[in-house]
C-alpha cells in the first residue's frame, strides 16, 4: 500500500521499520490508550519477522509519515477476506490534534474498500477515548455496542471500549 495526500503518505511497513515499531511500541506513554502503560515488551526482530507475513489480504502494519518523516502507524487485519477491522496510532504527540487523523483514516478507509474490495470495516477504542469516538463518527461509523469491562490493562484495571462498523454507502471521506 502507498497512499499518498498532500503532506501525509501511509506505506507499507518493511523489516527496516521495525526498530522504530518496536521503540513505539515499547513506550508506555504512547501505548497506554490501548493498556500496555507498560509497553508492549516486543523485541524489533519478532516484529520484523510478522512483518514478513503480512499480506494485502489478510492485513498489514503500516506506517504513516508526515513531511517524509514516520510519525505513527495503522493496521488493518481481516480473518475472512470480507471485513477488515483497522488501527491508528499517531505516535508523535506534536503531531496529534491537527485534523490529521481523520485524513489518514480516510485514505485507509477508501483503499480498503476501492483498492482490497472489502465490504465492511470494523473496529473497538477505548470507552474513554471520546474523542476518537466523535472521528469515527464523522466518517460515518455506526457504534455497535459498549463492551463494559471488556478486559483488563497491564496495571489490573479494567477497560471499556466501543465497537463500530462502516459500510462503503455510510462512509464520509476527509481525504478530498
Amino acid at each position: 500500500m502507498w497512499l499518498e495526500h498532500k503532506n501525509l503518505l501511509i506505506r507499507n511497513a518493511t523489516e527496516a521499520d521495525a526498530e522504530q515499531l518496536a521503540l513505539w511500541w515499547n513506550d508506555g506513554k504512547i501505548m497506554a490508550h490501548a493498556g500496555f502503560p507498560n509497553g508492549t515488551g516486543e523485541k524489533a526482530e519478532d516484529i520484523a519477522a510478522a512483518l514478513r507475513r503480512n499480506s494485502d489480504k489478510t492485513g498489514r502494519q503500516l506506517i504513516i509519515e508526515m513531511d517524509h518523516v514516520p510519525a505513527g502507524e495503522m493496521n488493518y487485519y481481516s480473518p475472512d477476506g470480507r471485513a477488515a477491522e483497522i488501527g491508528i496510532k499517531i505516535c508523535d504527540f506534536s503531531k496529534q490534534n491537527q485534523g490529521a487523523g481523520k485524513i489518514l483514516l480516510s485514505m485507509l478507509i477508501a483503499s480498503l474498500f476501492r483498492d482490497l474490495g472489502f465490504e465492511k470495516i470494523v473496529l473497538d477504542t477505548n470507552l474513554k477515548n471520546e474523542r476518537a469516538q466523535h472521528v469515527y463518527e464523522q466518517l460515518g461509523f455506526t457504534r455497535l455496542r459498549v463492551n463494559e469491562n471488556a478486559w483488563k490493562d497491564q496495571l489490573g484495571e479494567w477497560q471499556s471500549s466501543v465497537g463500530y462498523e462502516l459500510y462503503p454507502e455510510n462512509f464520509i471521506s476527509f481525504a478530498e
